[in-house]
């Protein structure tokens, strides 16, 4: 029985690398037309579905014509010509649009859900009553569960029109989409950090209370230090649901590909572009968009890791 716990243990932990493997190898495979295309200029490269005649086209059009017979060069002047522009011409895509689009709006997002996520788990944790925090914690978890078409529709109709009028700009904007983002990772944040600070031991508190630490101090030299694995943890969830986020972003930022000089501005985001163009897209264009989603899935991988690796190391030091 020991053995068999064991086996199915470790198929467990081995399926989630072979899901993470098989992901990887499936979207390298189908975006390696376009890695071979474009290479990584893919990746500072801002203009998209943009067709550019190819370099020395114009000389092979002249060598042709002067090759032809001239009585077949009057008489199919037009369609040699138009022959030659369709075969000389090829379409550029690049992703630095969505790229600094998904960046941008991840870290609105996170600006501004961090510290009221930490100020409602702080209260729920240590200040409110157990009926008011008992409360206001299935409020939180009710706004977790909140379909992101939701929020995306209730951002565009009703969000969007307060944060124009404040900060001027376009109603669907780079900084629309971010702060709706934010409102949606807040909840996770807030009920994992609460839930951390719960773990504290109460003879840590009393103690510090006993010497004479204000609830401030407690919260920040006992609860703060002891729970702070909990918190990165959070902050790494949200990050992570933050750079995935699709349908409440695609109603909000703007679906625009041009680089934003404000906040205010409309851009595009990686999961956006990809919801947008998969239905229509075909061959290179295809391969551009599963290129995109590597991107997005090294990215990721990248900024969750070291997030983990980096920040958690320092923690236990």
């Amino acid at each position: 029985m020991e053995k068999i716990f064991q086996k199915l243990s470790l198929s467990s932990a081995s399926l989630v690398l072979v899901i993470l493997i098989g992901i990887f190898i499936t979207l390298f495979s189908a975006a390696k037309p376009a890695i071979e295309e474009f290479g990584l200029h893919f990746l500072v490269d801002p203009t998209w579905n943009k067709e550019v005649p190819v370099e020395g086209a114009a000389d092979t059009i002249n060598t042709a014509l002067n090759n032809a017979d001239e009585n077949a060069i009057e008489d199919e002047d037009d369609m040699i010509l138009n022959e030659d522009e369709e075969s000389q011409t090829k379409t550029l895509y690049g992703g630095l649009v969505p790229i600094v689009g998904t960046i941008l709006s991840t870290l609105i997002a996170l600006s501004f859900a961090l510290p009221i996520a930490m100020g409602i788990a702080v209260f729920l944790a240590e200040i409110a009553s157990k009926n008011i925090s008992k409360f206001v914690g299935m409020a939180i978890e009710l706004l977790a569960a909140i379909p992101s078409i939701i929020f995306g529709m209730w951002g565009l109709y009703y969000f969007a029109p307060i944060i124009s009028d404040t900060f001027g700009g376009y109603q669907v904007s780079l900084l629309t989409a971010g702060l709706v983002l934010g409102i949606m990772i807040l909840p996770f944040m807030a009920a994992i950090t609460r839930d951390s600070m719960n773990t504290t031991p109460d003879v840590l508190k009393e103690s510090a209370y006993a010497l004479g630490a204000t609830k401030f101090e407690v919260v920040k030299d006992i609860i703060f230090p002891y729970s702070k694995v909990g918190i990165i943890g959070s902050i790494i969830l949200a990050l992570g649901r933050a750079l995935g986020e699709t349908m409440a972003v695609a109603f909000l930022i703007g679906a625009v590909y041009s680089l934003p000089e404000k906040i205010t501005d409309p851009t595009i985001s990686i999961p956006v572009a990809m919801a947008v163009n998969f239905g229509e897209a075909s061959g290179l264009g295809e391969s551009a968009l599963f290129y995109l989603g590597l991107i997005l899935f090294v990215m990721s991988f990248i900024i969750i890791s070291v997030a983990k690796f980096y920040f958690l190391k320092k923690v236990k030091l």
